[in-house]
């Protein structure tokens, strides 16, 4: 094992700011498809519990791939396992951040 520091879940979160859902055109961060990220303090491996905005999503596969690609990026990632989560599912009134809320047409 490397002396390189472990990154936080937040630095892991921080650098999937990034990946963007293309069909929204918004964060998945500020989306709330990220469910969890845990990290293995002995090994650097993170895993990442994901959520889509639809079972259907035609480009789940997509965003899958961006960000496991993304989380190998940050500092200190050994490596990423992206697990699909289904429950509970994404409601953006729910989940989004207020900007992304904005974005979407959602007032409360």
């Amino acid at each position: 094992m490397s002396d390189t520091a472990r990154p936080t879940p937040e630095a892991v979160l921080d650098g999937l700011r990034p990946v963007i859902d293309p069909e929204l055109n918004i964060s998945i961060v500020d989306l709330g498809l990220i469910r969890g990220i845990s990290v293995a303090d002995d090994t650097g491996q993170v895993d990442i519990d994901l959520t889509l905005t639809s079972p259907m999503c035609p480009l789940g596969p997509e965003i899958m791939a961006a960000t496991k690609n993304a989380a190998e990026k940050v500092a200190g990632v050994a490596g990423a396992e992206i697990q699909l989560v289904w429950s509970p599912l994404w409601d953006p009134r729910v989940d989004a951040s207020d900007d992304a809320k904005a974005e979407l047409g959602i007032w409360d």
